[in-house]
């Protein structure tokens, strides 16, 4: 990230000590499932999602719609309480009230008082907590010093929601749960908000994100976890979860058109623009991309400008979403 965005250095905030051993996940969620009546948004009867979040983790939680992202993030939040099987976050139920003052969240629609200041918001929200960060500090990790004396209903978009996340962890909360953080931001928000998000983690701060961005997940996170219909589908390092992903896409200089590529094995989809001297500029998308390029040389085929690309955590999304 470029710091030099930021008006001032952005402070590394630390969190509160934790009696947890530094050892012990930060989050603990064992065969937990919720049911609605008869409808089950997260697990079943006779299973529940089972997950282990380290310390200083920042995981991905993503899925479809509906995939029960939002009911395991009330689980871990003790905004809801499982229907069956437990969650711990720190060591304790999420549901306590000295075990929330620990968990800071960000929610995708942020409802803020238009009438205060950025500065009157802060010092609201840091006299819950025992040991608040100072609102100086606050200011500059969100890079929201030029907004202090201005109302929170003028923002922007991107300084609200980056005014949110302020508020997230004005508490130096041990572990963060940010829902569409970056939605209504322009890139240089997002960079400043993501420098954020890196000084809590190197304060020792736990994050769960979920976003739409996959991009963005493939980029930031050390770990997703992809939840569909109320089960975990795939859970790993990103690299991992792409790797899952059998294929690759492939572009070169050829002589021959789509239809000729279209027929080569393994091949599941091809397009080829025409360029100048009978050449094409092929993009080949197949299952196995070395039996395809040792047919084509056995043929001999002349190749140029050949680029081989795996999967992107978008194109691994798809796949996984897409099998039943």
């Amino acid at each position: 990230m470029n710091a030099s965005l930021h008006a001032a250095p952005v402070p590394e905030p630390t969190v509160r000590t934790s009696s947890v051993p530094s050892a012990a996940p930060a989050v603990t969620v064992s065969g937990a499932a919720k049911a609605y009546g008869p409808l089950w948004a997260l697990g079943a009867a006779d299973a529940g999602v089972t997950l282990d979040l380290q310390r200083g983790e920042l995981t991905a939680l993503l899925g479809p719609n509906g995939a029960g992202k939002t009911t395991l993030i009330g689980l871990m939040l003790g905004l809801e309480s499982p229907t069956h099987g437990t969650v711990r976050v720190l060591g304790e139920d999420p549901r306590r009230p000295q075990a929330r003052t620990r968990l800071g969240a960000l929610p995708q629609d942020l409802s803020l008082p238009a009438g205060l200041t950025v500065t009157e918001l802060l010092q609201l929200y840091a006299a819950l907590y025992p040991d608040p960060m100072t609102v100086p500090d606050v200011l500059a990790l969100c890079d929201l010093q030029g907004q202090a004396r201005q109302r929170a209903g003028s923002l922007s978009g991107g300084q609200a929601r980056r005014l949110g996340f302020g508020l997230s962890v004005i508490g130096r909360p041990e572990v963060l749960f940010l829902d569409e953080p970056t939605v209504a931001m322009d890139v240089q928000s997002r960079q400043i908000f993501w420098d954020g998000v890196n000084a809590m983690r190197a304060g020792g701060c736990t994050v769960v994100l979920t976003t739409h961005y996959l991009d963005e997940a493939e980029r930031v996170a050390d770990r997703v976890v992809l939840l569909q219909q109320g089960r975990v589908r795939a859970d790993g390092t990103p690299a991992a979860i792409r790797a899952g992903v059998k294929g690759a896409t492939l572009t070169f200089l050829t002589r021959l058109d789509a239809a000729a590529l279209q027929a080569m094995p393994g091949v599941l989809e091809a397009s080829a623009a025409r360029q100048d001297g009978g050449w094409w500029r092929a993009t080949v998308r197949t299952r196995a991309p070395e039996t395809l390029l040792a047919a084509l040389f056995a043929q001999g085929e002349e190749l140029h400008d050949l680029e081989v690309r795996r999967a992107t955590l978008e194109e691994a999304f798809l796949n996984l979403t897409a099998q039943p």
